[in-house]
């Protein structure tokens, strides 16, 4: 039975186990590829707008599971260089996970031990799907499968003409169109706003004169039947004084 306990293991696997275990993973990408001299790595955090960049960290708005690593270019090409790169990830987590099971094996972290076995097994479930070759979504090829393909081949051998690993400065482009349209949608929201607040003014305006006009017609109203009422009295007033007596 699904109860409390196990609603509120939930939320932390999904909020902090999981993202932390993602991160880790991505880490993995950037330890080796400053091994291997890459240029302009970054490992961004997130998604959605920046909070702040930091050196190879980028910090977006919106946390979650969403993080990934790009670079411009390797300064050792090499097949061994390859390999390791797309190996990163899969040994990041796998040392992580070993360690964490060690230290709970050995009854040093014995005092949350669930959470930590929890942590365990996500980490290995990355490893999973990153070593096991397959073919992910759209036919790319995962981090195993890379390695099996370069090691087996020599080379990629996928059909993708997209680079499995993006480019930082590609990323950084697109992340500058993608502030501008939404600045632009914004702008072009706040136009919309204030002509609704312009016309609610002039309909505000045109309704005052109206309730305006509305009471001066009564006024206007009262007056001729004040008027009226005195032409009847003064007509029978005189039409009583023409009578003979």
């Amino acid at each position: 039975m699904f109860g409390l306990s196990d609603l509120i293991a939930l939320v932390i696997s999904a909020f902090i186990i999981l993202p932390v275990v993602v991160f880790i993973r991505e880490a993995g990408y950037l330890i080796v590829s400053f091994l291997l001299g890459a240029k302009n790595p970054r490992l961004t955090i997130g998604s959605g707008p920046r909070v702040f960049k930091i050196g190879m960290f980028d910090v977006r708005k919106y946390y979650h599971l969403y993080s990934w690593f790009a670079y411009d270019d390797l300064k050792r090409q090499s097949k061994f260089a390859y390999i390791m790169l797309y190996a990163g990830p899969i040994l990041a987590n796998v040392i992580v996970a070993v360690v964490i099971n060690a230290l709970v094996a050995n009854q040093i972290l014995d005092q949350y031990e669930t959470f930590w076995n929890r942590f365990v097994f996500y980490g290995f479930y990355f490893v999973l799907f990153d070593a096991v070759p397959m073919k992910t979504a759209n036919g790319m090829p995962n981090n195993g499968m890379i390695i099996y393909e370069m090691l087996r081949y020599g080379k990629r051998t996928d059909y993708n003409d997209e680079p499995f690993l993006p480019s930082t400065t590609e990323v950084e482009e697109q992340y500058e169109e993608e502030m501008e349209k939404v600045e632009e949608m914004k702008e072009n929201q706040k136009d919309i706003v204030e002509d609704d607040e312009d016309y609610s003014a002039e309909q505000q305006e045109k309704e005052r004169r109206e309730k305006a006009d509305i009471e001066d017609g009564k006024e206007q109203d009262k007056e001729d039947l004040k008027e009226a009422e005195r032409l009847t009295i003064k007509q029978h007033k005189e039409r009583k004084d023409q009578m003979p007596d």
